[in-house]
């Protein structure tokens, strides 16, 4: 019979995961969104304003033809991580911070990951959410940015209250106005008299070559991003229906990254150049007027909402790791709108270079640990089980394959992004540091032989959730 602290515990879990699942797989009878669905809400992210101001300033910067290699580039290794991690995910009916526990890192190790993880959205959901307030406030001067910045800071915590279901309604009606808003911009500048009348696309900055530095100056700020694209996919893709899983994981690791490194990147390109300005929250009103601050204000919403979605999952686990603290996936939704909007109060935007540079290298590295983790070490070399675990009763506090993978690998990616290794690591830092993560991985899982995967194998693990 078990001890009334284990039933308490195992009732307040069991509350828990019944809110979106965040500390436990999700059930098979509950997989059941089809991957049109699950595309579509990953396109929260891959619609945000963020993408054209990338294109923008490495056209301008580096020269078009560099942006639009370093492009193919971020959609084929973000593709191939999302498509793999995606997969993972919707088999197990986990995400990536469940997926850590059993996959490499154990459920101490892996609250590195998930406050690492959780931090990295809500500084996204204040980046995204100035963009917004500067967007509005530049009709409406009389307000104070503090107010709009509440504002709209607070807009989401309502809109992420009832989790995956709302989440895929929101995004579902709001894509048609998106589509809307986008080609309406795109048509407009072809009338709007252009600064640059040259041709777009081969557009290259005095004294700049293709190739060389200057590719590896974008690729290097594809990095900041491409980890948290290739990582996000698991938020959702573990509620696909079984049927679905492999057209879906290929859909939804790189449908998104297509749009948002291809699509949005490539406008910005053209946005960018054409009217010579890297800020999209200029050409965008310049094109659109007041519907341009429409236009921002609805990507911001539709990624702010997102975030602050993975965010409170990763909160979630977190504080359930660390202090067996389980207040409700909404619990964690306020907290993480109001740190957001303390953040937007403090002007992160200030930081945001130094922030992506870290969070760029953790978040390729911890991806290349769970894609090695699962690929290399076991399907090829069959170490360590073929299924995950979340419970922290089948699990070892520390695994010294992810963790120490990860410590490493990011501790030294950090150290040549900061440029003490030289030029040319300091721009593929993050790559680097992925490198470096996956062949750490497999060579202490070859030493430690699987030992620190699970305590013992749970009774309730079915053949349909294992890998293989």
């Amino acid at each position: 019979m078990q001890s009334p602290e284990k039933l308490h515990n195992n009732s307040t879990i069991a509350v828990e995961t019944s809110d979106d699942y965040s500390l436990d797989r999700v059930p098979r009878n509950e997989r059941t969104k089809s991957w049109l669905s699950i595309t579509n809400i990953t396109f929260g992210i891959a619609t945000a304003i963020f993408y054209f101001q990338m294109g923008s300033v490495m056209a301008l910067k580096f020269g078009a033809v560099n942006a639009l290699i370093s492009s193919a580039y971020a959609i084929i290794v973000a593709g191939l991580l999302g498509t793999v991690i995606a997969y993972l995910s919707a088999k197990s009916g986990m995400n990536v911070n469940l997926l850590s526990r059993g996959g490499g890192f154990g459920y101490i190790g892996s609250s590195l990951t998930s406050l690492i993880y959780a931090s990295n959205f809500i500084m996204y959901c204040a980046f995204e959410g100035l963009i917004l307030v500067s967007a509005v406030h530049h009709f409406f001067p009389s307000l104070p940015k503090w107010i709009l910045i509440v504002v709209f800071g607070s807009i989401v915590i309502p809109l992420n209250w009832f989790g995956i279901e709302q989440l895929d309604k929101l995004q579902k009606w709001s894509l048609p106005l998106f589509i809307i808003f986008l080609l309406t911009a795109v048509v407009v500048s072809f009338y709007k008299p252009p600064i640059y009348t040259g041709s777009v696309f081969t557009y290259m900055p005095d004294g700049v070559q293709i190739g060389g530095e200057a590719l590896l100056l974008c690729i290097g700020m594809h990095h900041g991003i491409m980890g948290l694209t290739a990582l996000l996919a698991s938020d959702y893709a573990r509620f696909l229906k079984p049927t679905d899983v492999k057209v879906g994981s290929f859909m939804i690791g790189f449908i998104p990254q297509f749009f948002c490194f291809g699509v949005m990147g490539g406008l910005g390109i053209w946005f960018g150049v054409r009217f010579l300005e890297s800020d999209p929250g200029v050409y965008i009103v310049l094109l659109l007027g007041i519907g341009g601050a429409l236009f921002t204000m609805l990507t911001q919403l539709r990624i702010n909402v997102t975030n602050i979605y993975s965010g409170s999952l990763s909160l979630s686990n977190f504080f359930e790791n660390m202090f067996r603290f389980t207040p409700g996936r909404r619990f964690w939704v306020v907290v993480a709108g109001l740190t957001a909007i303390l953040l937007m109060l403090l002007n992160i935007v200030d930081h945001v270079d130094k922030l992506m540079t870290f969070q760029g290298v953790f978040l390729l590295a911890w991806a290349a640990v769970l894609v090695t983790d699962a690929l290399v070490v076991k399907k090829w070399l069959k170490i360590g089980p073929t299924y995950y675990v979340a419970r922290q009763k089948y699990l070892y506090k520390w695994n010294p394959v992810g963790t120490v993978s990860l410590i490493v690998a990011s501790v030294l990616g950090t150290i040549a992004a900061l440029g003490y290794m030289g030029l040319f690591l300091e721009t593929t830092a993050a790559f680097f540091a992925a490198l470096l993560a996956s062949i750490l991985t497999v060579i202490i899982a070859v030493m430690t032989k699987g030992k620190y995967y699970v305590t013992e194998e749970p009774k309730d693990i079915v053949q349909e959730d294992k890998l293989a």
